[in-house]
């Protein structure tokens, strides 16, 4: 699908004591090492544990509180509205509250699925597909290096593609409270911290299979 807008942002929209009430809150909870698709059982040998963290290496909270919720959704109907998207979806999954530390990264991905939820025992998700993503900036740039949130916009012919043209640095997510909006089949990556620490929170919000 070839888009006009390939994300949505928000600069500075989340009050910085939301922010930091969400850091707080989850960072007083237990986290848990990220995995990626193909390595989520849970427990993993040696081999397979080295070959996920050459793709994703970070540290993650799950949250599900509605003040979360509350909070971030009207952006998501805008951004939707305004992009041009006009996706049909209808609920969220659980908030990633996620941490990039020192040489903590995630490479190349999208957050969609070849094929719809098979959860009968959960109706809110089963026979659903993840349509829109969001990111949440809840540190500011000033306080790590690296960490970059990038696009890959590549929808032309091969011989043409060059990354310096359709590899996009989001830098509008960079101050604290921001927000980037986007369709959760659109690939990107977050490039590895060298200094400091980043915190961000991600959505993800599903509806019934595009027709």
């Amino acid at each position: 699908m070839n888009l006009s807008n390939y994300y949505w942002s928000f600069k500075s929209v989340l009050p910085h004591k939301f922010c930091d009430e969400v850091i707080a809150y989850a960072l007083s909870k237990q986290e848990t090492m990220a995995k990626t698709g193909g390595y989520e059982k849970e427990e993993m040998n040696k081999e397979e544990l080295l070959n996920m963290q050459k793709k994703r290496k970070s540290d993650l909270v799950w949250l599900s509180d509605p003040w979360i919720y509350k909070e971030i959704h009207p952006y998501i109907h805008t951004a939707n509205k305004n992009s041009g998207w006009n996706f049909d979806w209808d609920f969220s999954e659980s908030c990633q509250f996620t941490k990039y530390k020192l040489n903590q990264f995630y490479d190349w991905h999208c957050d969609s699925w070849d094929k719809p939820y098979d959860k009968p025992e959960d109706p809110n998700s089963h026979g659903k597909v993840r349509k829109l993503s969001v990111t949440c900036q809840l540190t500011d740039s000033s306080e790590y290096v690296g960490g970059e949130l990038q696009f890959d916009t590549r929808s032309y012919d091969p011989h043409m593609r060059d990354e310096d043209k359709h590899v996009i640095t989001s830098k509008e997510i960079l101050p604290k409270g921001s927000i980037v909006v986007f369709p959760s089949f659109v690939w990107h990556r977050v490039q590895p911290v060298t200094k400091g620490t980043r915190y961000s929170l991600v959505m993800w919000n599903l509806g019934y299979p595009f027709k």
